[in-house]
């Protein structure tokens, strides 16, 4: 079986032009040589990677930005807990980024800040010839999408968008039976975001999370930029998470794309519902009028004539779920009941059986061979595996198993439902980032224990 290494090298002429990285000395060839990373956001999630980061022998950390002393104080402590080397500190402002970016000792970025700041961070970071790990999602209209395709092709230099459930382990374990024919040819999928994000949304610092109803400059870590999107905007905001791994299982820019998609937003009223529950009718928050509605549904179609759901689902109570279905000629796996129904190998015909006895039989050989290396790792351990992705990456030289293509297809979701919804559920056509080359391009994400 061909490793990444040896897929690049068959498939770069095919058009794939950001895997013809630069040559010279940005990046040792050695794949037991350290990566000099440096990390552009260092809040709550920017902290998840940089403790992941400063317990590698083969990463060294050599400078970190942020706008927020209690962000960096805290982030200082996780180094100094390491017992590595201080990296250099940099707080200029928002524009401070900029600054870590002319660092020549710097070989790679981890961008963990609010999602405007993205497509910036990401375009000059790549003008800078560092290879690129940005937090989801990484565009947040069609043309900055295009501009982040066009600048990756430019420069040479690789970007992939963190998206961590792709590496979740049972997620895996149904990519390992898709990939065996276990559900035979796949007919319709769903996935989605479906989260109650209401203590996050509104927090002013007073605890961890649920600590009041402020948001924008009142509000603490996510409250203070996430919220104002739900003002401005309805559409699928957060669509990587579920619609990641479905791409994968699909081959998504690898022998199959996404051609039409159709969304619709239900009426706002979750948001304004929880001000009024915890800070009252008069509260001047409960004044604001929140465009983003409670669920947003979208249908994406396939060249291969699939069907795909995702759903939007973070303002109203509810228990956590991506919502994963995955069902093909021979069967489904639903990921809410955490059942599995297989035609003819199931126990009783017309009757679920619990997943996880096939979640062991069909364990993904990445799993099997760094789960006690994930263990402790944030979101149940799939943390571990997408930065552990990016950093073999880039200490090797190679291109990402999520790349760019991944990055502006999945964040495409979001502007594309937004322009859907405003037509009133009107059908609107998918770009193709890779400009045909999804024909010809394979999916070698994850096989076989090359990450």
């Amino acid at each position: 079986m061909k490793s990444r290494r040896d897929f690049i090298k068959t498939t770069a002429a095919a058009g794939a032009g950001f895997t013809l990285l630069p040559s010279g000395t940005l990046f040792d060839k050695d794949k037991e040589s350290k990566l000099r990373l440096g990390f552009i956001g260092v809040g709550l999630r920017g902290q998840n990677h940089l403790e992941l980061a400063l317990r590698r022998n083969d990463v060294e950390v050599v400078a970190m930005c942020d706008i927020q002393q209690v962000m960096m104080d805290s982030a200082m402590e996780l180094v100094n807990k390491s017992g590595k080397t201080k990296p250099q500190l940099i707080m200029d402002g928002p524009l401070g980024y900029k600054r870590l970016l002319e660092n020549k000792d710097i070989d790679a970025v981890i961008i963990a800040t609010p999602w405007e700041w993205h497509t910036a961070m990401c375009l000059d970071a790549m003008n800078a010839k560092k290879y690129v790990g940005c937090e989801v999602i990484t565009g947040m209209t069609i043309e900055e999408c295009w501009e982040l395709v066009h600048t990756s092709e430019r420069t040479g230099m690789p970007l992939m968008m963190l998206e961590n459930v792709c590496y979740r382990r049972d997620v895996m374990a149904v990519l390992s039976m898709v990939r065996q024919n276990i559900f035979g040819e796949l007919i319709h999928l769903q996935g989605g975001y479906q989260h109650d994000l209401l203590e996050v949304k509104f927090n002013n610092g007073t605890q961890p999370y649920g600590g009041g109803v402020e948001f924008g400059e009142k509000g603490f870590s996510e409250a203070r930029w996430r919220t104002q999107h739900s003002v401005n905007r309805n559409g699928d905001l957060y669509p990587t998470h579920g619609i990641g791994p479905l791409a994968m299982m699909t081959n998504i820019n690898r022998g199959n794309r996404f051609t039409q998609l159709v969304s619709y937003a239900t009426k706002s009223r979750g948001l304004h519902n929880y001000i009024v529950k915890k800070g009252g009718e008069n509260h001047p928050n409960a004044k604001v009028n929140f465009k983003l509605g409670d669920i947003v549904t979208t249908m994406i179609h396939t060249a291969s004539e699939e069907t795909i759901l995702l759903q939007h689902d973070t303002n109203l109570p509810r228990p956590y779920s991506i919502g994963f279905r995955v069902q093909g000629t021979n069967g489904i796996w639903m990921d809410v009941n955490k059942s599995i129904y297989i035609d003819g190998q199931s126990k009783e015909a017309h009757r679920w059986e619990e997943a996880q006895a096939w979640f062991d039989r069909y364990d993904h050989p990445l799993w099997k061979k760094y789960g006690s290396d994930a263990a402790g790792a944030g979101h149940g351990g799939m943390d571990w595996f997408v930065l552990n992705a990016f950093i073999e990456s880039a200490k090797r030289k190679i291109a990402p198993p999520q790349d760019v293509y991944d990055a502006v297809t999945w964040s495409a979701i979001t502007p594309l439902s937004e322009s859907s919804i405003q037509m009133g559920g009107a059908s609107v056509e998918f770009p193709d980032f890779t400009k045909g080359q999804w024909m010809y391009r394979k999916n070698n994400f994850a096989i076989g224990d090359d990450y």
